[in-house]
């Protein structure tokens, strides 16, 4: 999971917790649940992954495409269930999506061809669009594999420049946002994954500053402040996933 504080990160727990406990689980009575959080600092996540399986639970939830690699590498034994995964294919975490096999099996909450669809949008409200920057964690190149296709697609089709805008702390977060707001015309769109859901707030901040409309793959970041967002509601994720974590520890 990401930070620990995040108010977003206590809903999904929260709503995962009681999703359990409607299925007849409840933490602490015939039931427990151990959290790992890593933050957002990817560089942890195989530790993390390590100790977790070292554990021997009966099941393991992961979300995240990085963190879900992470554990499977560890294990082939202990089932695994993952929620917000972009593409589970394309990382090689299943064959298939219709029988992924193994010891895994979750959700994939976005399709890639999703990327192209947030341009779409971004260039709707924001007419004059002409060059967007595609804002990343580098150290979770995943996001960047699975939509850039589609993104790249779009782009070509609007006559749009897409622009690679890797960023790893607040600094590098605000120097991008300044330089693509001192021009008109220019865009942003943040694919979601532990960092940039964890810096939100300075993301959100400096595209308002600086006049760059935003689209966002989650509804936390337009609750947040920021412009758009387009997807699933990762809330609605982990309630599935509760149900599905409850069948696969009881096989």
């Amino acid at each position: 999971m990401g930070r620990e504080n995040d108010p977003h990160a206590k809903t999904v727990v929260s709503a995962f917790t009681q999703a359990l406990a409607g299925s007849g689980w409840t933490d602490g009575r015939n039931a427990r649940m151990d959290i790992r959080w890593f933050g957002d600092d990817i560089n942890r996540i195989r530790a993390i992954a390590q100790e977790v399986v070292g554990l021997q639970p009966d099941i393991i939830l992961t979300s995240g495409t990085a963190t879900t690699i992470a554990v499977q590498r560890e294990t082939r034994t202990i089932p695994i269930v993952f929620v917000n995964v972009a593409d589970p294919v394309a990382s090689g975490i299943v064959a298939r999506l219709d029988r992924p096999s193994g010891n895994i099996t979750g959700f994939a909450n976005f399709e890639a061809s999703l990327g192209g669809k947030w341009l779409e949008l971004l260039s709707e409200i924001a007419p004059g669009l002409k060059r967007v920057a595609i804002m990343f964690n580098p150290d979770n190149p995943a996001p960047v594999s699975a939509f850039m296709p589609s993104i790249e697609m779009a782009a070509r089709s609007l006559k749009v420049v897409s622009i690679m805008a890797p960023v790893r702390s607040d600094l590098e977060i605000e120097t991008s946002i300044v330089g693509l707001g001192r021009e008109p015309g220019g865009g942003l769109v943040v694919l979601g994954e532990g960092f940039t859901v964890a810096h939100r707030a300075p993301i959100t901040l400096a595209a308002a500053q600086n006049n760059v409309p935003m689209v966002y793959t989650a509804s936390i970041f337009a609750t947040d402040g920021g412009l758009l967002s387009y997807g699933v509601d990762p809330v609605d994720n982990f309630r599935r996933t509760a149900t599905l974590a409850r069948r696969e520890a009881g096989r």
